[in-house]
């Protein structure tokens, strides 16, 4: 056999072994992995380099090399999650940086962080002042996670005591101009609502690139042709005219009318819209 076909097939074996090795050990990113995760895969990725182009070493050691190295970290995993020292020999341990608005300069240097850096990385986070800093931690990973100070927090539905309604993730629909019939059954809707919505919009599925329906019956589409225009859902903003308009109708039937029970009456129901129309306005514009 040649030895370019050798090495192909020497290749694609261990590229195979290692894409499943490799998704066993986990979904872990470069960048959340802990010290020995990372060591692991420079000596997995260095392994199936060398087994795979030097055609005179036996495949099987290879095989048996990476066997070695993908038991290894699952064998670590199972005692970490038992033993918390353990956990933190092989993961390490977060260092807290900031600690009620004060530097520990301390760990700073056990980190080998310098003032710069820690500036860096509250910069990554639109931080440009320490002094707006309640607590930072620098995690195993090598993230720094950060809690401004309470009064430098953005605020929030619950800070001006606004009930807010649960917000789901939107569902892809459409995608690649076929309908995607499991997350339109999640919404509770189907086909017809989706033809009726592209028909608002003068729009056929087959020319739909990508589109999310929401919880609220909203549906936003992504055409294949760029230049086209899409119109903005506007579902939320004619019901919350509607309303208005069912208001205004109620305060003019009051004013027309002569009858004072009848008057009394378009009266209170208009106030009790008008109510209404103030608790949900927020979540209809």
């Amino acid at each position: 056999m040649p030895e370019w076909i050798n090495i192909i097939i020497r290749s694609l074996i261990l590229l195979v072994i290692l894409f499943f090795i490799t998704k066993w050990l986990g979904k872990k990113q470069l960048s959340e992995m802990n010290i020995f995760e990372y060591i692991t895969g420079i000596v997995i990725g260095s392994i199936v380099a060398m087994f795979a182009a030097d055609i005179e070493t036996n495949i099987s050691h290879g095989l048996a090399a990476l066997f070695i190295w993908f038991a290894i970290p699952l064998l670590v995993e199972f005692i970490s999650q038992k033993s918390k020292t353990f956990r933190n020999l092989t993961q390490g341990k977060s260092t807290i940086f900031i600690q009620d608005g004060k530097i520990m300069e301390d760990n700073l240097k056990k980190e080998h962080y310098s003032s710069d850096d820690l500036l860096e990385k509250l910069r990554d986070d639109q931080i440009f002042k320490v002094a707006d800093v309640e607590f930072a931690v620098l995690e195993p990973s090598g993230n720094l996670n950060i809690l401004p100070k309470k009064e430098n927090r953005p605020l929030t539905a619950k800070d001006l005591g606004i009930n807010s309604p649960t917000d789901k993730e939107p569902q892809t629909v459409i995608m690649d101009g076929k309908v995607i019939l499991e997350p339109l059954a999640n919404l509770s809707l189907n086909t017809n609502w989706l033809e009726t919505e592209l028909d608002k919009m003068d729009i056929s599925i087959e020319n739909v690139f990508l589109g999310q329906a929401d919880t609220d019956g909203q549906l936003t589409v992504d055409l294949y042709d760029d230049k086209i225009s899409v119109p903005s859902p506007s579902e939320k903003p004619l019901l919350l005219a509607s309303l208005k308009k069912c208001q205004a109708d109620l305060e003019l039937f009051a004013l027309a009318t002569e009858n004072q029970t009848a008057k009394q009456l378009y009266q209170t129901n208009s106030q009790k819209l008008q109510k209404a129309i103030d608790l949900v306005s927020p979540n209809l514009k």
